[in-house]
């Protein structure tokens, strides 16, 4: 289909790189000029490239869409009643587990790990947001998206101007250890709030006691032989008893055609080929490497038949066993249910906690005493991983404001001033500090936020230089290059470079100097017709050759350039 782009794998990657590739793919579809593409973007840099004009900038109005801009009439193209856009995601571990996105992951499909988002565009210029391809609100879209995705423009100044994210930066400079007490943090916090949830409902009075002990026994009732392991490992038992049928053809199949009851299959003719060659490895030494190869062959191959046969005699259709595990697994989903639990490690946690509750009622603990030394120990648990989270963070800051001053500084920003000021707030999920980086562009003026101090290519460059230090999900820049060239620009594709060694980027440019250092370059064309539209492909190496001579001026002024020297 033209105009639609399937080009996996980085060309000149060469396996050096292990980053993730957050945005796997993104789909666009009647979007102004745009009548349909697929870019599958490369885990470090890719460049978008094309004539202007050409339609380069509604690759960043549909990953705008993704951000929660809002909709235009303008936007649907001429193919069709509405534009759509989608995004297949690789979210990192614990994504979900942030709290502004619970409405977001209520709508999580069972067993879904990546996250894809789109929005739809109608005539009237109304919009739709959806997340696995189910409703949802345009509010808590943009939020995920905001979360993987930094774009540069309104976006980025949004982005910046956001404390969370100015402290994941600093916390990711701080190293892995700091990312830890993260982690470790968010689960003491979890524990916290399940604490103090224990404590009021204690509190709550005596009237409530027989009821919360009737949960509590039927929490443990429900999930009475519940083990760590026991629904992953029933939903592989299901999954291979729903397919007893396919895995019998299948290894029958294979079984046949190694050794079958008539005829030669594989391994008979090995032993063809191996008896051929036998006699005349006397007469040939050179042979015997041969031959013995085709013992070897034959061997293994008979060995491999018989491996399949034994796996077929094993396998019988159960269906009554089938029926039980599907029962066992609709219990648990039943039990999340009732239990209002997220995740099955959730449930197990909450039935060892209610266990713990009765041992200690049995024991005739006083229940408000035993919630309150619960809520004690989970409140000092918070507050110690806070302390060790701001100590470290104190210890980072200047470091981080140091160089990020150094990268502002090789992309043309004046002489780079750049400060990190923490302060205290209430203790949270991420801890207990504020964060804001300011930026002094010029000698003489006073420090300000950064998201407050520049607009366009000269935010971009400072968000560049930040990420660079601090790293980042998957970052999308469409000004980058805006007034710069010569060594400034080079300077910017080695930035672009580095920060592409640690995270995804994306960078739509009209510089052959970045251009050059991508991992996978897309070019945007126009393509004259009734109506005009846009195509977007990505480039071999022969036509990536080819687009960046255009973008240098061409051949006739390449000669000219090299005749004149």
């Amino acid at each position: 289909m033209r105009g639609v782009v399937r080009f996996c794998g980085s060309p000149r990657s060469g396996g050096r790189r292990s980053i993730q590739a957050v945005l796997r793919r993104l789909r666009i579809e009647n979007l102004v000029l745009i009548r349909e593409a697929e870019l599958a973007p490369a885990p470090g840099l890719n460049a978008i490239t094309g004539e202007t004009g050409a339609g380069k900038t509604i690759l960043a109005q549909a990953i705008g869409l993704l951000l929660g801009a809002r909709g235009d009439a303008a936007l649907v193209g001429p193919d069709g009643d509405e534009a759509y856009v989608e995004a297949e995601l690789d979210p990192p571990e614990g994504f979900f587990d942030d709290d502004e996105l619970a409405s977001l992951a209520e709508l999580r499909p069972e067993d879904e790990d990546g996250l894809v988002l789109a929005r739809r565009v109608f005539p009237d210029g109304r919009t739709r947001a959806y997340a696995w391809g189910r409703s949802a609100a345009r509010e808590d879209v943009a939020a995920a998206a905001e979360r993987l995705i930094a774009m540069s423009g309104q976006f980025e100044q949004r982005r910046l101007a956001r404390q969370t994210y100015q402290l994941d930066l600093l916390d990711a400079f701080a190293g892995e250890e700091q990312q830890r007490r993260r982690v470790n943090l968010r689960g003491a916090w979890r524990e916290l709030t399940a604490a103090r949830r224990r404590h009021e409902e204690v509190a709550h009075g005596a009237a409530d006691a027989e009821a919360r002990l009737a949960e509590l026994r039927a929490l443990v009732e429900d999930t009475e032989g519940m083990e760590l392991d026991t629904e992953e490992r029933l939903r592989g038992e299901r999954e291979r008893l729903r397919h007893v049928t396919e895995l019998a053809e299948g290894v029958a199949a294979a079984g046949e055609a190694l050794a079958p009851d008539e005829g030669d299959g594989a391994s008979g003719l090995v032993a063809l080929a191996e008896r051929a060659v036998a006699p005349l490895e006397r007469l040939a030494p050179e042979l015997e490497r041969a031959g013995n190869d085709l013992r070897d062959v034959e061997l293994r191959l008979r060995e491999t038949a018989s491996e399949l046969r034994a796996f077929l005699a094993s396998l019988e259709a159960e269906p009554e066993r089938l029926e039980h595990v599907e029962s066992e697994l609709d219990r648990t989903a039943e039990a999340k249910r009732r239990f209002r639990c997220a995740t099955y490690e959730e449930l197990l946690a909450r039935a060892a906690e209610a266990r713990s509750e009765l041992a200690a009622l049995d024991d005739g603990a006083d229940p408000l005493a035993a919630a309150a030394a619960a809520l004690a120990a989970a409140e000092g648990r918070v507050e110690a991983l806070a302390t060790e989270l701001r100590g470290a963070r104190q210890a980072a800051a200047e470091p981080f404001a140091a160089a990020v001053a150094e990268e502002l500084r090789g992309v043309g920003l004046g002489e780079g001033e750049f400060r990190v000021e923490l302060g205290e707030r209430q203790t949270g999920p991420s801890g207990a500090d504020d964060v804001s980086f300011l930026i002094r562009p010029n000698s003489g003026l006073p420090f300000a936020p950064v998201a407050e101090t520049a607009s366009g290519g000269e935010l971009s460059r400072i968000a560049l230089a930040i990420a660079a230090v601090g790293g980042g999900e998957t970052m999308v820049f469409d000004e980058i290059d805006a007034g710069i060239g010569g060594q400034t620009a080079h300077a910017v594709g080695k930035t672009l470079r580095r920060l592409a060694s640690r995270a995804q980027v994306v960078t739509i440019t009209h510089l052959p100097q970045i251009a050059s250092l991508a991992d996978r370059h897309f070019r945007v064309e126009k393509v004259p017709g009734d109506p005009t539209h846009t195509t977007i492909e990505a480039l071999a190496e022969d036509d990536r050759r080819e687009e960046l001579t255009r973008m240098l001026g061409g051949e006739q002024f390449i000669s000219a350039v090299q005749h004149e020297r």
